[in-house]
């Protein structure tokens, strides 16, 4: 099992990479627009994750109102599609093609609250129109806001990453974190002795926490000394609160999925895929760790 996680982590690293890549080339050698490849890749990540938050909900016995929420998170894509699409319209042509704007920003931050209004609007009157008897409404509505923040406005964070400080950015962030993945599971199953946090994940070991934050920080220096040399050139300990930041969120993601899925009596948030479970499993460390990956380069800390 150790062995065929950490293939199957390493060509999934890989393929992001690998996206990452394509995306840089095309942006730079076909007059692409940036994100223009990420965006495929966004749009699967967010509908399976989406369906099966919703789908931990049901099985806790919640009934979220799942077409809200997913035409939430559509609205949400149609405005990162946007994102990617508006400099490129604007300035066909121009060499400083796909270089997004304060007004383009600012836009897609309001673009994002008035999808959250909307929704938390409409959610609201969904319960109102299949209200019968007290009990419930507020476990529903709570269910379809989460499965909209946790999912939708997380992975905003990712795009918003990548076309406000390039393909290093996204890239860094993806291989600092799936690196503290693959060092939490290798050291806890090679040495892990002592239980991080039981209740919520009886696997999970403070040896594994401390390969975790290790092989993040070791991620974040290979990572920003690779793809943005200049950055680290002029901050040259910026990866170490990069890495710990983001291996120590990166765990807590990994936790708070656990938790969730305890709570919904699930092993595993879905069963398409042996030794890591379903997308919700792969994307866990990286949803709650992306705005913090976003804070930090807005902050300069990982450039």
């Amino acid at each position: 099992m150790l062995r065929w996680r950490l293939l199957l982590s390493v060509a999934i690293v890989g393929l992001l990479a690998g996206l990452c890549w394509l995306d840089a080339h095309a942006a730079e050698s076909l007059a692409a627009p940036s994100g223009l490849w990420l965006l495929p890749a966004l749009v699967a990540f967010m509908f399976f994750a989406t369906d099966e938050t919703l789908g931990l909900a049901l099985a806790a016995g919640m009934q979220p109102l799942r077409g809200v929420v997913f035409l939430a998170n559509l609205l949400l894509l149609l405005g990162d599609i946007f994102l990617v699409f508006s400099p490129w319209l604007r300035i066909i042509g121009d060499p400083l093609l796909g270089i997004l704007t304060p007004d383009d920003l600012a836009a897609h931050r309001t673009w994002v609250l008035v999808v959250l209004a909307g929704a938390t609007g409409f959610i609201l009157l969904g319960e109102m129109i299949r209200y019968e008897k007290p009990g419930g409404v507020l476990a529903n509505a709570a269910a379809a806001l989460l499965a909209l923040v946790y999912v939708g406005v997380m992975l905003d964070f990712a795009l918003q990453l990548r076309l406000g400080w390039g393909v290093g950015a996204l890239a860094s962030w993806i291989i600092t974190v799936k690196m503290g993945d693959i060092g939490a599971y290798t050291v806890g199953r090679l040495i892990g002795r002592h239980r991080l946090c039981p209740r919520l994940s009886p696997g999970k070991t403070i040896e594994g926490a401390v390969g975790a934050v290790v092989f993040s920080c070791a991620g974040a220096w290979a990572s920003l000394a690779w793809l943005t040399p200049v950055a680290m050139a002029r901050h040259p300990w910026a990866w170490l609160p990069y890495g710990l930041l983001l291996g120590i969120v990166g765990m807590l993601g990994d936790l708070a999925e656990s938790m969730l899925k305890r709570d919904a009596g699930c092993k595993d948030s879905s069963r398409w895929m042996p030794g890591f479970g379903g997308v919700l499993d792969i994307l866990d460390s990286l949803l709650l760790s992306a705005p913090v990956a976003w804070l930090c380069w807005s902050l300069g800390l990982g450039a």
